[in-house]
């Protein structure tokens, strides 16, 4: 009897083992906590909706690992260049807003090894580049900053650094129509954006990041959800965006909930 006992003891505290340890896997990893050079940028967010910043600007937003895109320099990002690699269907058809930890396969182009056999890269050699298949996980984070730090992003998940593109998601929550807004961003370098899967506006060229740089048409949003979009391309150098809603006069517009679904 005492056997038995001691038998059904050791099956319940392995099946307790077993759950805690599945419990444990399950639970979502806190990417700033994994990664402390984020937290002078970032945050986690929390469950609860939020709204926009003193100034307007939009904080919250769900970023995918960048993707590699090499450039040797930005001068290529004209309209053409930039329409082609950004405005790719991503955001379109089926998309649907995406969640932490939520993964994405594709091809990329990734920049092969430099020769620095001669100790610093040879000069007017072009880097070779190839096509590599890899999976990107998107993250939901709280810019600590009015301006989201891509660069500081990138490398401080230690996912990249020069030469990316990185796509951004946010939902916001319109409590009445909105008549005659703008989406006004600013980004370093090019960037896209769109609302509900419309094209809003598109920032070419090299540019250094300014706050409302750029501002779409005169948008509708009605009452309810919509899904802002948004892909930023950049070669050498720092990287950042910033996006709010103004209205006619130019002004921030503050009543809208920002959520990360």
């Amino acid at each position: 009897m005492k056997h038995l006992f001691r038998t059904m003891i050791l099956v319940a505290t392995v099946a307790a083992a077993a759950t805690f340890s599945a419990d444990a896997a399950k639970k979502k990893v806190d990417l700033v906590e994994k990664y402390p050079a984020l937290a002078p940028y970032f945050s986690t967010p929390t469950e609860e909706a939020i709204q926009p910043d003193d100034r307007g600007f939009i904080r919250r937003w769900l970023l995918l690992e960048p993707i590699s895109k090499p450039n040797r320099g930005n001068t290529v990002f004209v309209d053409s260049y930039v329409r082609k690699h950004l405005d790719t269907g991503w955001n379109k058809g089926e998309f649907t807003v995406p969640v932490e930890g939520q993964k994405e396969t594709m091809t990329v182009e990734v920049q092969k090894p430099v020769d620095m056999s001669q100790g610093r890269q040879m000069w007017g050699v072009e880097p070779e580049t190839e096509m590599k298949k890899v999976k990107l996980s998107w993250h939901a984070l709280d810019s600590k900053l009015f301006n989201v730090k891509l660069y500081r992003y990138a490398v401080g998940t230690e996912t990249g650094r020069y030469g990316l593109i990185c796509r951004a998601v946010t939902v916001i929550d319109v409590p009445e129509d909105m008549e005659n807004v703008r989406l006004a961003v600013g980004s370093n370098s090019a960037s896209m954006w769109w609302v509900d899967g419309e094209e809003a506006l598109i920032l070419s060229g090299d540019r250094r990041m300014v706050m409302d740089d750029g501002v779409s048409k005169r948008l509708t949003l009605k009452k309810g959800r919509h899904v802002i979009t948004g892909a930023v391309i950049n070669g050498p150098g720092m990287s950042d965006f910033c996006v709010r809603i103004v209205d006619e006069q130019g002004n921030p517009v503050m009543n809208y909930n920002i959520l990360n679904k």
